[in-house]
């Protein structure tokens, strides 16, 4: 057997795949804020929260949405050679946030866990929700719906394009 680049080791999400699972994730989430089960708001982390919380702010019929800018990776990927240090590029609103209570925090995936480790410091009594979650970074999202192994590269449906992919195996 041949060695494979990380990123051989692909998990494909379609845009039916991440909205099911996105409504999965809001259906957990239902009822668990702490206003009578209700959130205050929504946050997403950009740019890969930016889908799932506009599907669970709709399933959870939550009308306050803002974003805070995370940057992470440099252009080339998410190699763990290409990491660098979490940084807020954009905050959301203080007077909404505060501490973070009420507040439901979405990610699409929870990798390494320092970025939200890093929005965590900010708002420590906010909720962490991911799609998709890593074992590095599990411990750092309070609610998420499925666990991939630390070296499955995800091919969410905003980075692709339908074209040929050579087989697996062979070329015959």
């Amino acid at each position: 057997m041949t060695d494979r680049l990380p990123h051989e080791k692909g998990f494909h999400i379609s845009w039916d795949q991440i909205h099911r699972d996105s409504r999965a994730l809001a259906w957990r989430l239902d009822g668990e804020g702490p206003d009578d089960g209700a959130w205050k708001a929504v946050v997403a982390i950009t740019r890969g929260g930016m889908a799932p919380a506009m599907i669970i702010s709709r399933e959870l019929d939550v009308r306050t949405v803002d974003t805070i800018s995370v940057k992470s990776y440099h252009s080339t990927g998410g190699k763990a050679d290409d990491r660098r240090e979490a940084e807020v590029l954009k905050s959301p609103d203080p007077e909404l946030m505060g501490d973070g209570t009420g507040i439901l925090i979405i990610d699409d995936l929870v990798d390494s866990g320092k970025t939200l480790e890093l929005v965590r410091q900010m708002y420590p009594k906010a909720h962490f929700a991911c799609v998709y979650a890593k074992p590095e970074g599990e411990k750092q999202a309070d609610t998420y719906i499925t666990s991939v192994s630390q070296d499955t590269w995800i091919f969410f449906p905003w980075d692709m394009a339908l074209q040929y992919v050579e087989p697996y195996r062979g070329t015959d």
